[in-house]
């Protein structure tokens, strides 16, 4: 967003003027050219057609490019930056998500050095090789991992983090880039999209209290594909009888449960603890320690990709875009 001079109310950037309205972009030296979403939307609004529109759009101008910026909004840009590193297959040039907790058109804003950066890191090469060929998530001077990253403040400027795994990049005075953490390719081939999705999953946080009418109730969703289980510490839930009756319940109702930590950092390890082992013999999935965006994309993205049971649950086991520790 940029403020008019008349009143000095917020409207959104014309992108297709980018170097009138952000003019140090000039001083970069590169080719730049914008597309505008009609109509811009609210972070809070995204869709899966959405993240549809925005792979397409990479996939059309791969070609023409070095690497590309996204523009969103904060609250979801953790979600949209962990769904594409599913969609793109055999990516080999940046996709660099940015944004700001303050508009452009705010004196004070970060918007503009998150931007200029972001382009630096989405154009830069070495032995004519992008630097960073992966998804990832700039703010605030560091790059993460897009399917890492976790939006962890809605105040301060550096409003994302990165807890189980480290910095792709960070700025200073020169950009020093971490190569050992960048995921570089073994096989070069050409991209490829895939953008089924399937929707009928939900996450669910379980939390001292949780009743057994809430709990069966969410179960019993008509249609429900997959459930995201929030647990606690390393991977618990209580070890009551109707909680694991209801879980198995699901199980066997073809619905996948994959579970995850509450914890921002750490991983879960089912059958540490007798009250996580029930779940391991119930059939439910480790989601290791990814976070509750890469989870929930992930699961959506291979519900959607007409796979059987134990397959869905293999590769949600495995690592397939730098989500899962090793």
């Amino acid at each position: 967003m940029v403020q008019k001079d008349s009143d000095g109310s917020l409207v959104p950037v014309k992108f297709d003027q980018i170097l009138e309205e952000v003019p140090e972009l000039n001083r970069l030296g590169y080719k730049l050219s914008a597309v505008t979403f009609n109509p811009p939307i609210d972070s809070s609004n995204m869709t899966i057609a959405i993240w549809s529109k925005i792979a397409n759009t990479i996939k059309r101008n791969y070609q023409s490019y070095d690497g590309f910026v996204v523009l969103h909004g904060t609250d979801t840009m953790a979600y949209t930056a962990s769904a594409l590193s599913f969609m793109l297959e055999n990516l080999d040039k940046p996709v660099v998500f940015t944004g700001s907790q303050l508009p452009v058109g705010i004196l004070r804003t970060d918007g503009k050095e998150n931007l200029i950066t972001s382009i630096e890191i989405a154009a830069a090469q070495k032995n004519g090789m992008a630097i960073v060929p992966e998804v990832c998530v700039y703010f605030d001077n560091k790059l993460f991992r897009g399917n890492r990253s976790i939006k962890r403040h809605a105040d301060h400027f550096s409003a994302f983090d990165s807890v189980n795994y480290p910095l792709l990049a960070k700025a200073g005075v020169e950009i020093k880039y971490f190569q050992e953490n960048i995921y570089y390719p073994a096989n070069k081939g050409i991209l490829k999209i895939n953008t089924k999705f399937e929707e009928n999953v939900i996450i669910f946080k379980i939390f001292p209290g949780l009743s057994r009418t809430v709990f069966e109730n969410i179960i019993n969703i008509p249609g429900l594909k997959g459930i995201v289980l929030e647990s606690f510490g390393a991977g618990n839930v209580p070890t009551t009888n109707w909680m694991i009756s209801l879980i198995k319940k699901a199980v066997r109702k073809k619905i996948i449960i994959l579970n995850i930590t509450q914890c921002q950092g750490g991983a879960v390890n089912m059958g540490q603890y007798e009250t996580s082992l029930e779940l391991l013999k119930a059939g439910v999935v480790s989601g290791k320690d990814m976070t509750t965006e890469a989870a929930v994309t992930k699961l959506m993205f291979l519900l959607g990709q007409g796979l059987s049971q134990e397959e869905i649950k293999m590769h949600l086991n495995k690592n397939m875009s730098g989500e899962i520790s090793e």
